[in-house]
């Protein structure tokens, strides 16, 4: 309060009512400043630089996606590739185990096959020497 501090109630009421009156004033200016059409070109020129912050955001993430999307394909691939390679080894590794079993086989069996032999053969020689003996 700058005034003197003897004002009468009338003064008062006077001076609040010439409070409100003065508010009700710049309300309205600032609304009739809001609703004019340099302020309503901002609002719409605002709301253009927005839509097209957005849509360069989105766009980033349509980028990134799609790089993400190439990078899974490719490690795909990759893991599909190293997959068929450790299939194709394991199958050769299987193969040349089968093919030394079966040579391992055989071989025994050549072997098998001349004791055999080697044992007919002394069996022959001592059924003929007994024949010659007697």
């Amino acid at each position: 309060m700058n005034g003197p501090k003897n004002t009468s109630f009338a003064d008062r009421l006077s001076a609040a009512a010439n409070a409100k009156k003065a508010q009700l004033e710049r309300a309205a200016r600032a609304r009739s400043a809001a609703e004019s059409p340099a302020a309503v070109e901002q609002r719409a020129a605002r709301e253009a630089v927005g839509v097209a912050r957005e849509a360069r955001i989105a766009e980033r993430k349509v980028t990134k996606l799609a790089i993400e999307a190439r990078q899974a394909a490719a490690l795909a691939a990759a893991q599909a590739a190293e997959a068929a390679a450790r299939e194709a080894s394991l199958k050769a590794e299987q193969e040349a185990r089968d093919a030394e079993f079966t040579e391992r086989t055989a071989r025994e069996a050549i072997v098998e096959a001349e004791r055999q032999a080697a044992r007919g053969a002394r069996y022959a020689a001592r059924k003929a020497r007994k024949r010659k003996g007697r």
